[in-house]
């Protein structure tokens, strides 16, 4: 088995399949890349073995073969090289020697049928969208997701997706984030729960991606197809709460303010918060808004003033400063809207502007009970 290839046009894809690879393994084979060459086909897969994800690069090579190459030892070595060509020769004795313009470099391999065999997915349904859309949407939403292991459904990103449209969910119950795309429609009814692991490594690849995703589900896994790339991963298993239910429909006090000023503000006086529970009170009356912090504990306070447009009776609501920061930073517009009814019932925000046609956001938290 020989191949040569370009050592940077290698390394871009192997880092991006690293990061499937856990740093620590149960079985010693998903430490390693699996090299499937079929002449100047290379396909390389990583695998955690909930999530396997392989790319195909065209090589120089009239040979076929698999090996799996330890993949620590392969990163780090070509991450020294600059660009230049790249020989790969199996040799008999179980090591694959590299040869570089001013070297030679033998790894011992394993023997490549011992790589997991990625799942196959049955009779699946399938749906296409803009790689961009897709990152965005992950983006938008995943910071909202929870992690706690006692609530795995919630541990994940919710896709809903019907001929209506296409709504990503993500909620930890202290927040709730809802995007949807009413512009791409899916030719058929479908609910999964993606985890996290496999979005992040999509959100990192399809950012700015004009490139079309295929994606592929049934009950237990979903595949995405994009480029010379592909990834499946198992599917989070469970029901995914009612979140429908909890988002108010009754909010007649409407705050609208500029999002940066907004969330400067928030940072600055959080600062000053009790460490433990991080909270921050609004005081809203007439056009003015009053964020003020303290931690009693240790003599800390801070208050602000804003201008703002509101619409409703006065009142006083406390969050948590670090949701709050999290909404607003993940929001792209210039100016929000903070929708509430009263001080023990969520808030809605969303943004005034920069959405494209049929894209929409509403992000909901929980209020903190205000010490009086």
């Amino acid at each position: 088995m020989k191949f040569i290839v370009s050592s940077t046009y290698l390394l871009k894809q192997l880092q991006i399949l690293g990061g499937v690879i856990n740093s620590s393994n149960t079985l010693p084979i998903l430490d390693n890349f699996l090299f499937e060459l079929e002449q100047s086909r290379l396909t390389i897969s990583a695998s955690d073995l909930e999530t396997t994800m392989s790319s195909t690069l065209n090589v120089e090579s009239t040979s076929t073969g698999n090996i799996a190459i330890p993949a620590r030892l392969l990163l780090d070595t070509l991450k020294t090289f600059p660009e230049q060509p790249l020989t790969f020769v199996a040799e008999d004795n179980n090591t694959i020697e590299i040869s570089s313009n001013h070297g030679k470099y033998a790894l011992a391999y394993a023997n490549g049928n011992e790589f997991p065999k990625a799942v196959s997915l049955e009779d699946p349904s399938k749906t296409v969208l803009l790689g961009d859309i897709l990152a965005t949407a992950i983006s938008k939403t995943i910071f909202a997701a929870g992690n706690d292991d006692l609530r795995p459904v919630m541990s994940g990103v919710f896709f809903q997706f019907s001929n209506q449209g296409l709504t990503f969910v993500a909620t930890d119950a202290h927040k709730l984030v809802k995007y949807t795309r009413e512009d791409i429609k899916a030719n058929q009814v479908a609910e999964f729960i993606m985890p996290k692991k496999p979005l992040n490594l999509l959100k990192g690849i399809l950012a700015g991606s004009e490139e079309e995703v295929t994606i592929e589900y049934n009950d237990s896994n979903a595949k995405f197809t994009f480029d010379n790339s592909e990834l499946i991963c198992r599917l989070i298993d469970g029901k995914y709460p009612n979140y429908e239910a909890v988002i108010p429909r009754e909010n007649p006090n409407k705050l609208i303010i500029a999002r940066n000023q907004f969330l400067n503000s928030v940072r600055r006086v959080s600062i000053f918060s009790n460490k433990t529970t991080h909270q921050i009170r609004l005081k809203i009356a007439g056009a003015e808004l009053n964020i003020s912090a303290e931690d009693i504990d240790y003599s800390n306070k801070a208050e602000e003033r804003l201008t703002c447009d509101y619409q409703g009776d006065d009142m006083q609501i406390g969050f948590n400063s670090r949701f709050l920061t999290e909404m607003l930073n993940s929001l792209g517009s210039d100016d929000v809207q903070l929708e509430m009814s009263l001080p023990n019932r969520a808030g809605i925000l969303t943004p005034i502007d920069g959405l494209d046609e049929g894209e929409q956001i509403i992000m909901l938290v929980m209020p903190v009970m205000l010490n009086a």
